[in-house]
């Protein structure tokens, strides 16, 4: 297996509707065939929703502040906070007022039995 590195500040950044991303981890860029990995930045005010999916989904406040609503209640997390979500839960990120937010976002699908 050779080894891979991906300089993620030379990669695009893409603005969105639920604040920039870029994907740091995929086929094109490391053969990853059943992974996704995306950092994801929020601006005071921008919100990220994490999909209810058939796959498995971590999420890690790498810098910043933000809100994190779970199962209708807010957490409200600092830099090393990160949720586990499994197949078909979803969640509600939010930078905090006055601050930001940057956030891995790492997708991998359920191993059928």
């Amino acid at each position: 297996m050779a080894l891979t590195f991906i300089d993620t500040a030379k990669l695009p950044r893409i603005k969105t509707p639920q604040g920039e991303m870029t994907e740091i981890l995929n086929e094109q860029l490391a053969g990853a065939k059943n992974v996704l990995g995306t950092l994801r930045w929020l601006n005071a005010g921008e919100t990220y929703t994490a999909e209810a999916s058939d796959k498995h989904q971590l999420i890690y406040l790498m810098e910043g502040a933000a809100s994190i609503h779970l199962e209708n209640q807010n957490y409200d997390v600092k830099k090393g906070a990160g949720v586990y979500l499994g197949p078909r839960e979803t969640a509600i990120l939010s930078a905090s007022a006055g601050a930001t937010a940057k956030l891995f976002h790492l997708v991998v699908p359920r191993i059928p039995k």
